[in-house]
């Protein structure tokens, strides 16, 4: 009758640890349901799932974690503090971190570090490594460094780019990406004359343009419709030239300080600003301020169509010579920048003659003021300067000639801006249906814009002629920031991954894969983006 006390107890024992079994299970479950359940709203992203695609990439080990106790340790520079700022003024809206700055070193953290005898980096190459116990960005100066925030920024979940704190884990996957540019000059080109933006606005794409490492932004600062930089020798250019725009509407201009407030910006994300001042023609607004440039000496009524063409400085006149002395010393001036834009397309109202008289004239006097003169390819039937480069704005159906025109200039060592009207000009509509953009050089999808070879695009131009791509928006149907970025978006990405990744990454079916996962980081960063029905974006 003694034994069945000894097996209640042994009963008893193990109904007690079967109870804490469970409740232990219990515990897990509402754990899991807490950090797994943002952990599963945002799995870490597979290293090198970016835009533009990086050149190497080596995954591996555990991923980095973000925590409150996270620094973002630098280097005692002003320019790597001034990266580790921004990179702080990104992810602690979102992340609630404190994520001091400091040239403190301690174990984990961000680490931002130079290192100058890694040549093969290049200006603006970098590499990020990513561990359990640190996340280190390494680049030979500043530039790099920003550029590899940027692929940071893309690492970390989408919502890392709102301005109001989010759910983490905050994580990037392990390994090393090792990247750099394939091209210096990836750029953007804002037209400011047709519709005026703002300087907030001009800011707002700055930012965009950014996240995609793009490092020029072109300004269309004059044209038939608007003078939009003031000329302390010429005022009225700005205050009557600049009073309008497409359509009638106000207009505007940029005064100095505020000129200089765009570059400086611009500057602080490491994009320089190149100025376009569009002569001999497209520049009705020009003629129309001051009627002694006109050849007749009478002053044309301002315009506010769309017309392209009809306008032209006066070439035998002294003045003209003046005007353009003054206003290309006094942009010079103001931009720290290397280059000049002097425009010089659709000049039909000049005669040949004329137009080549004029533009060696006018390179001379960028030259003389210590600046590069760019010009669209027009500029290729004159005499291009030494080192001038010529921005080709040609369609695949553009004249052999022209094409041959381009080419001779190349071979003889004028490098080019590949801006294909019919792949890269990002006002032209996506479809029919778009409700935006013109379409004199086709319907332009987001296949289209980014499936083509910059090194090849060209018959008879030598890869290293090409100095890089730019994707140009012109403003003749756009008014505002979000007409802006229905058109650049998703097309833009693209461009900057032309400009960037090496060539063996270029595949269109990974490509819209990955411009998929830029979905919800334009959503978060409030980007108003046209949703291709080519690419799969995420549900919902």
């Amino acid at each position: 009758m003694s034994q069945p006390r000894p097996f209640s107890r042994l009963l008893g024992s193990l109904l007690l640890a079967a109870a804490a079994t469970l409740s232990c299970a219990v515990a897990a479950d509402a754990d899991d349901a807490a950090e797994p359940a943002a952990a599963r709203a945002h799995p870490v992203r597979p290293l090198g799932q970016i835009v533009p695609a990086p050149a190497s990439v080596l995954p591996g080990g555990p991923p980095y974690t973000l925590t409150p106790q996270t620094t973002i340790q630098v280097d005692a520079s002003p320019g790597v503090r001034a990266v580790g700022e921004y990179l702080a003024g990104v992810l602690r809206p979102s992340t609630g971190y404190a994520l001091p700055v400091t040239e403190a070193r301690g174990p984990g953290g961000i680490r931002l570090r130079l290192r100058s005898a890694e040549r093969e980096l290049g200006d603006e190459g970098y590499r990020l490594q990513s561990s359990r116990d640190a996340l280190t960005l390494t680049a030979r100066g500043p530039a790099g460094l920003f550029r590899a925030v940027q692929t940071l920024r893309q690492q970390l979940p989408a919502a890392v780019e709102k301005d109001t704190r989010q759910p983490g884990p905050w994580q990037v996957a392990g390994g090393t990406i090792t990247d750099t540019p394939r091209y210096g000059h990836r750029g953007a080109m804002l037209d400011v004359s047709r519709h005026f933006f703002t300087v907030d606005q001009v800011k707002r794409y700055v930012d965009q343009l950014a996240l995609y490492k793009i490092n020029k932004l072109h300004l269309h600062l004059s044209d038939d419709q608007g003078w939009r930089i003031a000329v302390d020798s010429w005022p009225r250019l700005a205050t009557y030239g600049g009073s309008t725009q497409v359509g009638g509407g106000p207009g505007g201009y940029y005064t100095k300080a505020q000129y200089k407030e765009i570059l400086r910006y611009a500057a602080a994300r490491h994009m320089e600003v190149v100025p376009e001042i569009d002569m001999p023609g497209h520049t009705n607004a020009a003629l129309a301020s001051y009627a002694e440039l006109n050849c007749s000496g009478v002053a044309p009524p301002l315009y506010t169509g769309t017309s392209v063409g009809f306008s032209s400085l006066c070439v035998p006149k002294a003045i003209t010579y003046d005007f353009i002395d003054d206003v290309i010393r006094e942009v010079a001036a103001l931009t720290p920048g290397k280059y000049l834009h002097i425009g010089g397309d659709e000049a039909h109202s000049t005669s040949h003659e004329d137009y080549v008289a004029f533009m060696d004239r006018a390179q001379a006097t960028v030259a003389k003021y210590g600046k590069t003169v760019i010009g669209w390819h027009q500029l290729t039937g004159a005499t291009p300067a030494e080192g001038a480069l010529a921005q080709y704005w040609g369609l695949d159906g553009t004249s052999p000639a022209e094409k041959a025109q381009v080419a001779r200039a190349a071979q003889n060592g004028t490098r080019l801006i590949l801006s294909p009207a019919d792949r890269v000009y990002l006002d032209m509509k996506y479809t029919k249906d778009t409700p935006l953009g013109l379409a004199w050089a086709g319907y332009v999808e987001v296949q289209r814009s980014y499936d083509w070879d910059p090194a090849a695009y060209l018959p008879g131009v030598p890869a290293s002629a090409i100095a890089g791509v730019e994707a140009p928006l012109w403003s003749e149907t756009i008014s505002t920031s979000d007409h802006i970025e229905y058109m650049a978006f998703p097309r833009l990405p693209g461009v900057a991954e032309l400009g960037w990744s090496p060539a063996s990454t270029h595949d269109w079916e990974k490509y819209k894969v990955r411009l998929a996962a830029q979905g919800p980081r334009m959503e978060a960063l409030g980007i108003d983006y046209y949703r291709s029905p080519q690419v799969p974006w995420p549900a919902g």
